[in-house]
């Protein structure tokens, strides 16, 4: 089980991430409101403990944004701000739980737990051109078909998927495919982008990944124009 962890305190967020390991959850760690956003629009977590008082912002406004998005997360608030109005202010906004600090890790994981398996959000396949790609068995089809790639162009293409069509940087990426494998090599994002192009090609999955200079790449319809730029 992954949780994406959102807290500016480095110290806290450590021991956070050590407690919830120990229980079975894999914890990736962040500590600011686009550092989120961008963790999830490029992995794949079953919940999300969040901050409110965060560098760039109020955590509750990464629920706004995660809400317009079909494959949300459940999330689970954690704050100083323990008054009754603060609480149902981000339970009104969509968090599906609230723990005041200072808590007990065992209360955090009994929590998380809980809202995972609440978290029966639909979350509808995302599909672009012939591909489909199922958040919650991870499954990815061209036209109904199995399409299985090797494991690094795997989370190459899935991070795609999540992210299109927006384009995604090199960095990200390289941070996303980064734990696939420790010896890869200064250009394994290209080779990686290079034999996906050659796959979804032969394939005829209807999407291409294309090159949007100084931004990265982006998945997009086959025949569809980059963005100028």
């Amino acid at each position: 089980m992954r949780v994406l962890l959102v807290e500016d305190n480095a110290r806290l967020a450590a021991l956070l991430s050590e407690g919830l390991r120990r229980s079975g959850w894999l914890a990736e760690s962040v500590g600011s409101l686009e550092e989120a956003e961008a963790a999830v629009a490029l992995g794949e977590f079953d919940a999300v403990v969040l901050d409110r008082g965060l560098p760039d912002g109020d955590g509750l406004d990464l629920i706004r944004r995660l809400r317009a998005r079909p494959a949300a997360p459940p999330v689970l608030v954690m704050t100083a701000r323990g008054g009754v109005a603060e609480v149902c202010h981000g339970l009104d906004l969509g968090a599906d739980d609230y723990i005041v600090k200072p808590f007990s890790l065992a209360e955090l994981v009994s929590r998380l737990n809980a809202a995972s398996r609440r978290g029966g959000r639909a979350m509808a396949p995302l599909r672009l051109g012939e591909l489909a790609y199922d958040p919650v068995s991870r499954e990815v089809t061209v036209r109904g078909a199995p399409f299985d790639p090797p494991p690094r162009e795997r989370a190459l293409l899935e991070a795609l998927l999540r992210a299109a069509p927006r384009p995604v940087s090199k960095e990200a990426l390289e941070a996303r495919l980064g734990g696939q494998d420790r010896l890869a090599q200064p250009n394994a994002i290209e080779v990686s982008v290079h034999r996906l192009r050659t796959r979804l090609a032969t394939a005829q999955a209807g999407a291409a990944i294309q090159t949007v200079r100084g931004l990265g790449y982006r998945l997009a319809a086959a025949g569809e124009a980059p963005p100028e730029g």
